[in-house]
């Protein structure tokens, strides 16, 4: 197994090996006291391990409770947010007892944001069963519900006080999740990581726990030095500014990672055109992200899309801050006017 050590507001490990579910209970014992453990996942991921968590969470003491809700992005909302409340309230969750995220991105950031807000907030940890959970949005303490305005627009930061990583639950995930995750792997190595890119190139065979590590010690350094999104953080939206509007103007057809995928893409030819690279980053991404299944085209015109991605809340002030590569593993904020970004996609 293992283990990368985070230090934020909140000191936590991140566990990784294969089978560790089965033993998500002793791990909860050494962060947690004994306590009522309220299990939120969706109803495909319940189906599977539901009972293995709960199991093994009540062979180290603790009682437990589960709500499962219907998966996808679009139970991401107010209305999953106030019945997960409710569950909490109808089985007198107290300050002192625990959730537990088990799921993919979706459950971490809705129980992460009930964890936050319930009682003035309460503990939780994360159980990701997702590759894309894993590498990314189980680590780090962001937490948040969708509006119809756009993703994450109500949220808080809220670290975890575990995370378990049971490398085995991607066996259960199909081609196109599993691409997913890949996604936001290769967001890490062109941000940051041009050895992580190389292998990606070259490799034939994946081993998911080492993209885990590597991948969250990434998110861990960079979590560490800023917290609260206000500057070096701000990297980790590679590829996000543009994913997000795509994926909302899908309807969410396309899963977070292909729309991140797009977004990558897009945002690499604008580096080109306008200067700020002097290498064919372009080809190279978009050969990568063929290689794991990933698209690199979506039809959304240039007024559509300054339209979306200007109602995220990543807007300050009559400005937007893009992460922009300028080689593989070397990328740089821009903060722009809303006049400059329209007039950097044609949408002016």
């Amino acid at each position: 197994m293992k283990t990368v050590n985070v230090s934020a507001s909140k000191k936590y490990e991140v566990l990784i090996g294969k089978g560790i579910l089965a033993d998500a209970g002793k791990f909860v014992c050494k962060v947690k006291k004994n306590c009522k453990a309220a299990i939120i996942s969706d109803d495909r991921v319940f189906s599977i391990y539901g009972e293995t968590v709960k199991k093994s969470l009540e062979l180290s003491g603790f009682s437990t409770c589960s709500f499962a809700f219907e998966n996808g992005e679009k139970s991401k909302n107010l209305k999953t947010y106030a019945e997960i409340l409710d569950f909490l309230t109808e089985n007198k969750i107290s300050r002192t007892d625990i959730i537990v995220a088990l799921g993919g991105g979706v459950v971490g950031d809705v129980a992460g944001f009930c964890a936050a807000t319930y009682l003035r907030g309460i503990d939780f940890v994360q159980m990701p069963t997702t590759l894309l959970a894993a590498v990314d949005s189980s680590v780090g303490g962001k937490t948040a519900v969708d509006l119809p305005g756009g993703k994450n627009l109500v949220g808080a930061f809220h670290q975890p006080s575990l995370v378990v990583c049971d490398t085995d639950a991607f066996t259960t995930l199909d081609n196109r999740q599993l691409s997913c995750g890949m996604a936001e792997v290769i967001k890490y190595a062109v941000m940051c990581d041009n050895e992580l890119f190389c292998l990606l190139e070259k490799s034939g065979t994946i081993d998911y726990a080492e993209l885990v590590e590597r991948c969250v010690s990434i998110k861990r350094d960079i979590v560490e030095n800023d917290e609260f999104d206000n500057g070096e953080r701000k990297l980790l939206n590679l590829g996000h500014t543009l994913g997000h509007a795509i994926e909302k103007h899908s309807d969410f057809n396309l899963t977070h990672g292909e729309a991140v995928a797009v977004g990558l893409v897009k945002i690499c030819n604008l580096s080109e055109k306008y200067g700020y690279s002097k290498e064919n980053l372009t080809q190279r991404i978009c050969a990568v992200l063929e290689k794991y299944g990933l698209p690199t085209e979506y039809e959304i015109t240039s007024k559509e899309l300054y339209s979306i991605a200007t109602g995220d809340k990543k807007v300050e002030s009559g400005t937007i801050t893009l992460v922009i590569p300028e080689n593989i593993g070397k990328c740089r904020l821009e903060k722009m006017t809303l006049s400059e970004f329209a007039k950097m996609l044609g949408a002016n």
